[in-house]
């Protein structure tokens, strides 16, 4: 199974492509800078340059062609502006989404944020509304395409070691943690049973391991 992430040098994506490689996927990461690639070729993947911000769909399309499913899990990053929350978080979902579906990429997972299609707090500052309105803007955009697409909204993103205990379903959640570890070991399990297609699905730290909580989303099984 052949398997893009973009955003390949994010703490989310490295521990991601870790356990990918565990389970015998070949993984492209897609990584803006150069100095990046060292860390993804450690962590198990082919580095892959690409700024999704003045890449063409043509050449993402050419880039694509013969994956089996695309993470987006980009993203413009604690310290960025308003600018780069749509630019990247949007607008690079959007480019990829259409270069997938050009190339024939089936599957395409898309790491969001719990937030994403409500109205964010006015009083929580321009730059986190922009992040929500982008997030919410690259979901909506994902849901009209022709791929077997499903949308991961983590709670609050931690360092803490990964439990391999979550609450994953259809929103509402109730907002709350989740180790990276954690939402590496879920998207890890979407990608390799291929289940929760057409679903939007909200995560946090919880009481139940992770295969049997994405086992309970139904859908497609199989390893490839």
């Amino acid at each position: 199974m052949r398997i893009t992430i973009a955003g390949g040098h994010g703490k989310i994506a490295l521990r991601l492509t870790a356990l990918l490689h565990e389970r015998g996927a070949e993984v492209f990461g897609l990584v803006r800078k150069p100095e990046h690639a060292p860390d993804v070729e450690a962590a198990g993947a082919h580095p892959l340059e690409l700024d999704l911000e003045h890449a063409g769909r043509d050449e993402v399309t050419r880039l694509l062609r013969g994956t089996d499913a695309l993470v987006f899990a980009a993203g413009s990053g604690p310290g960025s502006g308003v600018e780069r929350k749509y630019t990247v978080d949007r607008d690079g979902s959007v480019l990829l989404a259409s270069a997938a579906e050009e190339a024939g990429v089936p599957r395409f997972v898309q790491v969001s944020t719990m937030g994403a299609g409500r109205t964010p707090d006015p009083d929580a500052g321009e730059v986190w509304q922009a992040y929500i309105d982008a997030k919410t803007s690259a979901e909506q955009d994902l849901r009209s395409r022709n791929l077997d697409w499903t949308v991961l909204r983590p709670g609050a993103l931690t360092e803490d070691p990964g439990r391999g205990l979550v609450t994953l379903s259809s929103p509402p959640v109730a907002p709350g943690r989740v180790p990276r570890q954690d939402v590496a070991a879920v998207l890890a399990e979407l990608l390799t049973t291929r289940r929760a297609g057409g679903r939007t699905l909200e995560l946090t730290e919880g009481d139940t391991p992770v295969a049997e909580a994405v086992a309970a989303l139904g859908g497609p099984t199989g390893h490839g």
